[in-house]
């Protein structure tokens, strides 16, 4: 069911608090049409001009739902947070209205697991998830961490020392440090996808891939 989604479907985005403001604000940067639902006039009224659609409902009560169509749509965004309980309540009512993807915003891992449980496709930790980054990029190098499921990273950083002035062959990032630079811009140019001929500079920036504790080790060096 999921993969018949359009990729430009439009999204009911519910909450307008600063998660739902921003993903509702993105999403519009990005031609999507969306209709965004909050239960606090002032809110609705801000965001009006800046989505396609903004509309004053309480998503707690599913009828209010249908009288709005959110049945029609095939992606929903609960971004309410604040209250776990209506945050499970809405998202209740988007798995009652059968719609194919949920993405739930959680508090906390136990808030998570009920939204889980509930038939939420996906559960987004904001909060813990942008404290994750922060650390990381806090802790050296970094300019922007991406973390997935399985401990893989993808990283943009500056390159340590012992791997600069020389091909990735001969620095041997890969059979020394177990990471793979995937990509390499150097000043005024777009990235390239990096070869085994690569020569890395002082002044260059690296796309670097590999597990979260390799590259942490990578980026430490001196």
């Amino acid at each position: 069911m999921v993969d018949r989604i359009k990729h430009d479907a439009p999204v009911l985005v519910i909450g307008l608090g600063r998660f739902g403001a921003a993903t509702a604000g993105q999403l519009d940067r990005l031609g999507r049409e969306v209709l965004a639902v909050d239960d606090d006039e002032t809110l609705v009224q801000k965001w009006a001009e800046r989505v396609t659609h903004a509309v004053v409902a309480d998503a707690r009560n599913i009828d209010a739902l249908r009288q709005i169509g959110a049945q029609d749509f095939s992606i929903a965004v609960c971004a309410v947070g604040s209250s776990i309980e209506a945050s499970v309540l809405i998202t209740a009512n988007l798995v009652d209205l059968r719609i194919p993807q949920i993405w739930s915003k959680a508090i906390s891992a136990s808030h998570g697991k009920i939204l889980q449980r509930i038939g939420a496709n996906h559960v987004i930790y904001p909060e813990r998830e942008a404290g994750e980054r922060t650390a990381h990029l806090v802790s050296g190098r970094m300019l922007d961490f991406i973390e997935f499921d399985d401990d893989f990273a993808l990283v943009k950083m500056y390159p340590p020392k012992p791997i600069r002035g020389k091909n990735l062959t001969e620095s041997g990032v890969r059979s020394r440090h177990n990471v793979t630079v995937v990509g390499v811009k150097s000043p005024g140019k777009p990235f390239t996808y990096a070869t085994e001929k690569t020569v890395v500079s002082n002044h260059d920036l690296i796309i670097v891939s590999g597990t979260e504790g390799d590259i942490e080790k990578f980026a430490a060096l001196e």
